[in-house]
């Protein structure tokens, strides 16, 4: 069963075609992977996926429900959570009021600073922080500033804030990018463990090492458009993927 379901989605920008009929299947509980060269149209298929664009004609279906016309926070509650390809954090905030702040908005389906007034009497919101930034390995820098980050912890808060929301539906738009290698395997363990949750997710990566390694089935974008899909052994050797990547290159 098909957790999101993009049919024939096209997106124009002045002229430009940045999406061009795509079609995406994307299964219950499965790592599914977008890949593709800078411009294929990937992180613009994704801003449709959580209402950031309107694609001009097409169909995104999560679970059976349309996204099209919701906004980012209305599809956020819907279940679907999102880590950007810049890791979007409040900087001046700690880590643990980092992880409090999307676990207040998925609960009262909107930030609420009167409750942000009264977390210390919250104890089931703190212990639920505390626990999901234990997961991803960055308890003991729970009272820092999160500004003080490398940008590796940075990514790792970034998924902490993801999950305390309890998402069906996981997006993660480069998430080792700038990474050192043992940072990337890491994240590649982290993600393996997020995954006995039954969490749906799309990864966007340009890193082979982290697709191969996490997705169950992959996409080729290429032009603004899906030009094949497949298990990984599948596409390894695929002669559309070794042109769109000039030569296999990047394989």
């Amino acid at each position: 069963m098909a957790t999101l379901e993009v049919r024939d989605v096209n997106k124009n920008f002045g002229g430009v075609q940045a999406l061009r009929d795509v079609n995406l299947s994307v299964d219950a509980g499965s790592v599914h992977a977008i890949i593709g060269p800078n411009g294929a149209g990937k992180s613009t298929l994704l801003n449709c996926m959580v209402g950031r664009l309107l694609p001009d004609t097409g169909s995104v279906m999560f679970n059976g429900q349309s996204l099209l016309g919701l906004r980012p926070h209305e599809i956020n509650q819907l279940g679907v959570a999102r880590v950007f390809q810049t890791p979007e954090i409040f900087p001046d905030l700690t880590l643990v009021e980092n992880v409090i702040v999307p676990a207040l908005a998925k609960r009262d389906g909107a930030f609420n600073f009167h409750a942000w007034e009264r977390i210390d009497a919250q104890k089931d919101i703190m212990d639920e922080a505390e626990s999901v930034l234990e997961e991803v390995g960055l308890i003991k820098f729970k009272d820092l500033s999160a500004a003080s980050l490398s940008r590796g912890d940075k990514r790792r808060l970034e998924l902490a804030m993801c999950l305390v929301q309890h998402p069906k539906l996981l997006l993660l738009d480069e998430p080792t990018a700038g990474m050192s290698r043992a940072d990337t395997n890491a994240t590649i363990d982290l993600l393996k463990r997020i995954g006995e949750r039954g969490i749906t997710k799309i990864v966007i990566e340009h890193d082979m090492h982290v697709v191969f390694s996490l997705a169950q089935k992959i996409s080729v974008m290429a032009q603004g458009t899906v030009i094949v899909e497949g298990e990984p052994t599948a596409i390894k050797g695929d002669p559309k993927v070794q042109e769109a990547y000039l030569g296999g290159a990047h394989l």
